[in-house]
């Protein structure tokens, strides 16, 4: 077997082939595109034969193309976390970076760990991330136009209070409308150019949040039906996971959410756990919100509690509750997989 790591760009995408034990045995460079790509299947299929497996860093903006034409020409895609790739790059002997080098420390890192989870094709998963980032980014624009008008309200008239999200609400917005009307000079037209930029950028989060609603309800039953997790929640998870039958188990689901401790301790400080800051953010946002929903309804607070009285910290307890709604989610979207998913195959947010 031979593992050909790739350090992708959107130029440009270097290739590093090792083998069994961790040697270098070839490297070249194609272009980041299907014809380069095809070179790229070509060049490793005549130099080392069929039995190959590809690794690739889990950077899917430049990575998706290039994930799509190795499966579908009947290859194993390995995905290799960042910052898996940059440890790996840092241990080895060869000091400095480059895209050999990134390349070299993907193929090892996919060496080492043969639970590292493969790239699937999921178009739905894809297009729904595509939805949400967008509403996200919407939020975004929304939360810095607020914080401006705020100011320009300070400025007209300190006495003018409005909190932080009243701005999204369409009372408040109209109320606003009817306050600017009242005073003249640029900085009441910019405000009121502000409040029109808000409104647009509100009503176009709202759309865009009735069709994620419109598409996760009716495909994602079992995941909805955890309590806490809203459809907003659910499609995060869902486009996110990108595929939840790319992970051998709930155990490699929860790492790759940053929900699962490592140890820290030596000596006299025997079993301590650490938390670990990385694996995906947007999932690890997810279960923290479904957690703290619990909390707030009961449906988590017993097990909390009990955390909280056999020693825990209250965070401590809080990620062990985290940890508990990772497994859940986990076995939810594979029941969701396997009830919806299969007879919903091909069917994507656009039909």
């Amino acid at each position: 077997m031979v593992i050909i790591g790739i350090d992708a760009h959107k130029a440009n995408h270097t290739l590093v082939a090792i083998d069994n034990v961790g040697r270098k045995v070839g490297s070249k460079i194609v272009p980041a595109t299907n014809a380069g790509h095809l070179q790229a299947i070509r060049w490793a299929h005549n130099r080392f034969g069929s039995e190959l497996q590809w690794a690739v860093e889990d950077c899917r903006g430049v990575t998706r193309r290039l994930e799509e034409d190795l499966t579908m020409a009947g290859y194993s895609v390995t995905r290799v976390p960042a910052k898996l790739m940059a440890r790996t790059r840092s241990s080895a002997r060869t000091t400095g970076k480059s895209d050999p080098i990134d390349a070299l420390a993907v193929g090892h890192a996919a060496l080492r760990d043969p639970r590292l989870p493969t790239a699937t094709r999921d178009e739905a998963a894809r297009e729904l991330k595509l939805l949400v980032d967008r509403r996200e980014h919407l939020i975004e624009q929304r939360t810095a136009t607020n914080n401006r008008l705020l100011w320009r309200l300070h400025e007209l008239d300190p006495s003018y209070h409005l909190a932080a999200g009243d701005l999204a609400h369409r009372n408040h917005r109209c109320a606003t409308g009817t306050f600017l009307d009242r005073h003249r000079g640029l900085v009441a037209d910019l405000a009121r150019d502000e409040l029109a930029d808000i409104t647009r950028l509100s009503e176009d989060a709202q759309r865009l949040e009735r069709r994620i609603t419109a598409y996760i309800r009716p495909r994602a039953p079992h995941l909805l039906s955890i309590p806490g997790c809203g459809d907003l929640s659910a499609a995060k998870l869902v486009a996110e996971t990108a595929g939840v039958r790319r992970f051998a188990s709930e155990a490699a689901f929860a790492r790759f959410a940053g929900v699962t401790p490592e140890p820290a301790w030596s000596g006299a400080s025997a079993g301590r756990m650490r938390y670990v800051k990385g694996g995906n953010r947007r999932i690890n946002a997810a279960l923290h919100r479904i957690a703290i929903t619990q909390l707030r309804d009961g449906a988590g607070s017993q097990y909390y509690q009990k955390r909280v009285a056999d020693g825990d910290s209250p965070l401590a307890a809080l990620r062990c509750l985290k940890r508990r709604i990772a497994r859940r989610v986990f076995s939810s979207m594979k029941a969701d997989a396997r009830t919806v998913g299969d007879s919903d195959c091909g069917t994507t947010l656009s039909a």
